[in-house]
């Protein structure tokens, strides 16, 4: 009896081990059927255009079969990019709740809620959802895209500078975020200046120095305050280090060394750094014309403007020689007629833009350091050509 039991033992191990294959099978054939079920149940409602039913019948999936998460994400995105923003934070915000979700699935689903809320317009959830990828290997550049983009648009400065000195420090240098830095210094910088704050406002242009070499708006800064203090020697070493960072922004530094030669009366001085940092543009030229004015050189004035304008012709070249004639014109009528057209071109100067965005092509009378179109730092510049420099 004893010896026909272990004969049995090897049927009875082989009956079991077949009949629990057969109910895995079972109950995946069953899982399959149920999935399949609300999957197709999900699809007819968003195709009858009854999405909150299909919403409700795509999360159910989720205890069912977590390999549904990035179709729920996708699924997420379509509301997003349909304006319907509460659906699509529903989505999102369960997956992330969800604790069995893998760390990377979470991350994603993340990304995208903060994304959900920043277009809703809850910046404040928005942050707290990037904030929490800025540790993620893969998501932390588009969270620190997504938090400089929130802090720019509430003007909070001192926390964007916060961010990009976390990002220096964790990641090494970068061209964009030194960039972004110096500029959220002068951002701050000008706040400080509001409240009367001026030392606080240098300490802070010397970091923007020093976080971009590159940078021209913080000397433009410092040489203002200077000159502001009357303090004429350093408001010329500043401006002179915007043509030393980009010759292209020196029209910008020219008025006010101007300024101070005409403070000074050192216009032979101011004759030299036009010379030592000439740059072709209606600006520079026209200072030159002043400086020879000054001189009582009138005659040579006219002359040296009239070659400009030939090489480089531009509006406010011949408004400034139209003047130029009519001090010395003594017949009334050609002096009445040349008067008029000056207040003409005069009148259209003043409707012209000055500076453009050399990325999407915004332009205007004031400069913005931050292009309000593109969101873009730095990108907004002086024109050229005929109705500019």
């Amino acid at each position: 009896m004893l010896e026909l039991l272990f004969l049995l033992l090897p049927v009875a191990a082989g009956y079991g081990w077949i009949m629990g294959r057969n109910s895995v099978r079972q109950a995946q054939r069953k899982q399959s059927s149920i999935l399949s079920r609300h999957y197709y149940k999900g699809l007819n409602f968003l195709l009858s255009d009854q999405p909150d039913k299909a919403v409700d019948t795509l999360i159910k999936m989720i205890n069912i079969n977590s390999d549904t998460i990035e179709t729920h994400i996708a699924m997420g995105n379509f509301f997003r990019h349909r304006g319907e923003i509460d659906r699509a934070i529903r989505v999102h915000q369960n997956l992330v709740s969800r604790e069995e979700i893998q760390p990377s699935q979470r991350e994603n689903a993340l990304k995208e809620l903060g994304r959900d809320y920043t277009q809703a317009g809850f910046l404040e959830r928005a942050e707290n959802a990037f904030l929490q990828l800025l540790n993620s290997d893969k998501h932390y550049l588009v969270a620190q895209q997504q938090l400089f983009s929130i802090y720019q648009t509430t003007k909070e400065w001192g926390r964007a500078i916060e961010l990009a000195e976390r990002m220096v420090e964790c990641h090494g240098d970068n061209d964009d975020v030194s960039e972004r830095l110096a500029h959220f210094y002068c951002e701050q910088a000008q706040l400080e200046l509001a409240n009367q704050k001026t030392a606080q406002a240098e300490l802070l242009l010397q970091k923007a120095v020093n976080a971009d070499e590159h940078a021209v708006r913080p000397w433009l800064m410092l040489g203002e305050i200077a000159l502001q203090k009357k303090n004429y020697q350093d408001a010329h070493a500043y401006f002179l280090q915007v043509a030393e960072r980009d010759i292209n922004w020196f029209s910008e530094a020219v008025p006010h060394l101007e300024s101070i030669a005409e403070q000074t009366g050192e216009w032979d001085k101011f004759s030299e750094t036009l010379e030592a940092h000439w740059q072709q543009c209606a600006t520079s030229y026209l200072a030159m014309v002043d400086v020879l004015l000054h001189k009582g050189e009138t005659s040579k004035a006219i002359e040296y403007l009239l070659e400009q304008l030939h090489t480089r012709p531009t509006m406010k070249g011949f408004k400034t020689l139209m003047g130029l004639y009519i001090d010395q014109i003594d017949d009334t009528a050609s002096t009445e007629s040349l008067r008029q057209l000056k207040e003409l071109v005069e009148a259209q100067l003043n409707q012209r833009p000055k500076y453009r965005c050399q990325s999407c092509g915004f332009s205007g009378r004031k400069l913005y350091w931050l292009c309000p179109s593109c969101k873009k730092w730095g990108v907004v510049k002086p024109i050229k050509g005929l109705d500019g420099e």
